[in-house]
């Protein structure tokens, strides 16, 4: 395992040679030890084994690192149409603006000669139903193992890197994905053509055919969605808010295919096999004659909680189980009894083996973490202690821990006290796992939990299995969770539902984590207080870690990664100010919810104010996410009174003249003028401008002002535009950054924003070519990140990309 976390670590790839060639001197030694180690065994010969395995782990995941990146889309292909063939390689994700699925390229060309590329077997399209003008259109639908041709274009995949953002490029690289694309079916386009269905992928032909089903029969989205999520993995039918409702109570772990339904299976599995070989013999002769009952049961328990894993998607916590119960039964069967630090670690170990990359994964830690709480605190001695602990191994990527116990083993009334017990104890544990993955705790989890599971384990799972055989059955799955719900929701409207920190340093985590295993391990045997106490004052600093803020006089610059739009960060000593809130990226989904908020969080952000710059949907898409986690913050705005945000939100005027002053830093709102609002002129034109002072260092946030905006600044305020750091106008259209004006501003650095191969082809050649023949020094946020200046070190940008930097992160 530290062999593959060292190689994760790389920020960039070795050529393949190396790892091959490293790989095989670390075999050669292996073999030569274990020569020497069967003709006289001694320590130091264990310790070079370490060491050995070390590296061939970290070698062969480099290996298969470099293989992968052979298998990445060519650069010249980007943005290229092409007409590829191939199979629908997964069920397809229906959402609201359209679907996304996983496709298997066998053929493809150039549209424009025709000529025969080469492309990545493995990539993910979309196609909209969405235009560009807004109409909704009806897609075809799509079945898994179908063949298409399809119109598409093509690029390697990129993804949003931001202080506690969700790693994109990191998943694709899991998935086994090497560029994504979309659906191109315009006036233009030859048409997307389905040419017959095969019998490939009949795994997910089954997931999806299972899914039609509960939507059939249950009418209603959001509790089809939650089944579907329940029985088969599919996570993303599960409406987001949901999502958000299950992360404050505690208990989205419960809502998806984990270690608990899982094992679930396979004890019910297990039980019916031992209970038809037990009476095979009113069929004849009796099977106990040729296997043992007991072992039939156990593998063909194993066996069908695999199929089962398999059949919901084969995520990181199915493998997780399933690698549980094959060490379980392998050890039941060899009559082994390893120690439980043992097993915990080779469970560990197999997953790692069959998903290097799981380890950057937030549910492999809270997964593994709460199982060796389990083992630390006196498990239950049941059968197997393995399969006891993969029966609690329910943690995927939920804020809080719990212990789940099986009624199975023992009666409700008994075990009450000791699931209290568990799950205090894993709480504890978990929660500072839970700071430096997600900076908050649920309080009410622990409440919500020792109801939530026995309903969810009891109720809610088995009716979402038996409607597999009769329909009708999801009828009273679905009353059964608007029920749940029913409970959860005034539970996660209370004010201390949620206990949000920001995130510590990693090496207080680890303090915080083993100080809540001193706790665990304590209860079980007589410590003396002194040692508790000890863990205690280890897990406390986690909760009250202080959050690091610029100097008073002094201020810090944040342009988030947010794709095509603008969103600035402008924090001081104790005020903090949004500048526009980025783009929405499809009716359920934008840079609010999926950027902002978790970056406001990584440093429990409470804002002052809120600038929505002017109406378009690229400034102001967030802005409802934004506005509904941080309703204290004041909106000042240049949108006009009849615009529909104006109606959702308490908004206030930008003005040229506006100024105000936070722990002496001077604000100061440039455009527009008050006169702007009588005159009929383009949102662009009355985009709110803001210069911001800090000990002599000027930031000038400009959002879309165009030319006229520009030589308006110029000749009114021109002594006030000169700054140290500029966000580019428009995003760096050919319609502003004009030279008038940058002579005038004379930036040190100029931030640009701007999405990945965005449609508008920004930043335009013309205006790139102004800021270099002027010596100002530029980042652009596709290859930049986050990009983050302070007024106490202005001769430097800091990219997010470069602080993070790993080898699968696009070039």
């Amino acid at each position: 395992m530290l062999g593959t976390a060292a190689q994760l670590f790389q920020p960039s790839l070795w050529p393949a040679s190396d790892y091959l060639l490293w790989g095989m001197v670390a075999c050669v030694c292996a073999a030569g030890l274990f020569w020497w180690a069967s003709q006289n065994r001694m320590r130091v010969q264990q310790h070079m084994g370490i060491c050995l395995v070390f590296v061939m782990a970290f070698t062969s995941v480099g290996l298969r690192a470099s293989w992968f990146a052979q298998q990445a889309l060519p650069a010249h292909l980007e943005g290229v149409d092409l007409a590829v063939t191939g199979v629908v390689g997964n069920m397809p994700q229906v959402h609201v603006d359209g679907v996304r699925f996983q496709f298997e390229v066998e053929s493809a060309k150039r549209l424009s000669d025709g000529k025969i590329v080469q492309l990545p077997q493995d990539i993910q399209l979309a196609w909209h139903a969405l235009t560009w003008e807004g109409e909704r259109k009806t897609l075809p639908s799509m079945q898994a193992g179908e063949r298409w041709t399809f119109t598409t274009r093509l690029k390697q995949p990129h993804g949003l890197v931001n202080p506690g953002g969700f790693d994109a490029e990191l998943w694709f690289w899991e998935q086994g994905l090497h560029a994504t694309g979309h659906v191109r079916d315009g006036a233009k386009d030859p048409p997307a053509v389905r040419l017959q269905t095969t019998w490939q992928h009949p795994v997910e032909q089954l997931r999806q055919m299972l899914r039609t089903r509960i939507v059939q029969t249950v009418a209603e989205p959001r509790w089809s969605g939650l089944i579907a999520g329940l029985l088969i993995g599919d996570q993303a039918a599960i409406d987001h808010a949901d999502w958000d409702l299950f992360r404050i109570t505690g208990i989205a772990h419960l809502m998806s295919i984990s270690g608990l339904h899982i094992t679930l299976w396979a004890w019910v599995a297990r039980w019916l096999i031992w209970r038809l070989w037990r009476y095979s013999d009113m069929w004849g002769r009796s099977w106990c004659l040729s296997y043992p009952a007991p072992l039939a049961a156990l593998w063909g328990g194993l066996v069908l909680a695999t199929a089962y894993a398999l059949f919901s998607g084969w995520g990181v916590p199915a493998q997780r189980t399933v690698a549980m119960l094959t060490l379980a039964c392998v050890l039941q069967v060899k009559a082994l009894r390893w120690p439980l630090l043992a097993q915990w670690l080779m469970a560990a170990a197999l997953v790692v083996l069959i998903d290097p990359w799981a380890l950057m994964q937030a549910g492999f830690w809270l997964s593994f973490v709460a199982v060796g709480v389990l083992f630390l605190s006196n498990p239950p001695v049941v059968a197997s202690p393995v399969i006891a602990s993969a029966a609690k191994q329910t943690k995927t990527a939920a804020p809080c821990g719990l212990a789940v116990t099986s009624p199975v083993i023992a009666s409700a009334a008994k075990q009450s006290t000791h699931l209290l017990r568990e799950q205090l104890l894993i709480s504890m544990c978990l929660a500072p796992l839970s700071v430096i993955l997600f900076q908050q705790v649920s309080v009410v989890g622990l409440l919500v939990n020792l109801f939530a599971i026995p309903w969810v384990t009891l109720v809610v799972t088995p009716l979402a299995f038996f409607g597999s055989i009769c329909p009708p059955v999801w009828h009273l799955c679905s009353l059964s969770m608007q029920a749940l719900c029913a409970v959860l929701g005034p539970l996660s409207q209370v004010s201390w539902a949620v206990w949000q920190v920001a995130a510590p340093p990693w090496w207080v985590g680890v303090c915080g984590v083993w100080g809540g295993l001193v706790l665990a391990g304590s209860s079980s045997s007589a410590r003396p207080w002194p040692w508790r106490i000890t863990g205690i004052g280890m897990l406390l600093p986690c909760f009250i870690w202080p959050v690091p803020r610029p100097a008073p006089g002094h201020v810090e610059v944040t342009a988030a990664d947010i794709g095509q739009g603008n969103a600035v960060l402008v924090r001081t000593a104790t005020h903090s100010l949004l500048f526009d809130t980025g783009p929405r990226y499809g009716s359920d989904n934008d840079a609010g919810q999926r950027v902002l908020l978790p970056l406001l969080q990584q440093s429990s952000e409470r804002l002052d104010t809120l600038v929505l710059s002017h109406q378009d949907s690229d400034h102001t898409g967030g802005a409802l996410s934004v506005q509904r986690m941080q309703a204290q913050a004041e909106v000042l705005t240049s949108i006009s009174n009849g615009h529909w945000l104006t109606q959702r939100l308490k908004v206030k005027r930008c003005e040229a003249g506006q100024q105000w002053a936070w722990d002496g830093v001077q604000f100061e709102m440039l455009h527009p003028l008050a006169d702007d609002y009588a005159r009929v002129l383009s949102p662009n034109a009355r985009s709110c401008v803001l210069r911001i002072s800090a000990q002599g260092q000027v930031v000038l946030l400009t959002a879309d002002i165009e030319a006229f905006q520009e030589q308006a600044l110029v000749k009114r305020s021109k002594a006030q535009l000169r700054s140290d750091l500029l966000l580019v106008p428009h995003h760096g259209s050919k319609t502003s950054s004009t030279e008038i004006f940058l002579d005038a501003v004379q930036p040190r650095w100029a931030l640009f924003q701007m999405g990945y191969r965005n449609r508008y082809g920004h930043p335009a050649p013309q205006v790139l070519q102004r800021y270099i023949e002027r010596g100002i020094g530029f980042k652009l946020s596709p290859s930049c990140g986050a990009m983050t200046w302070r007024s106490d070190a202005p001769d430097s940008v800091a990219c997010e990309r470069e602080k993070s930097r790993r080898y699968w992160f696009s070039a």
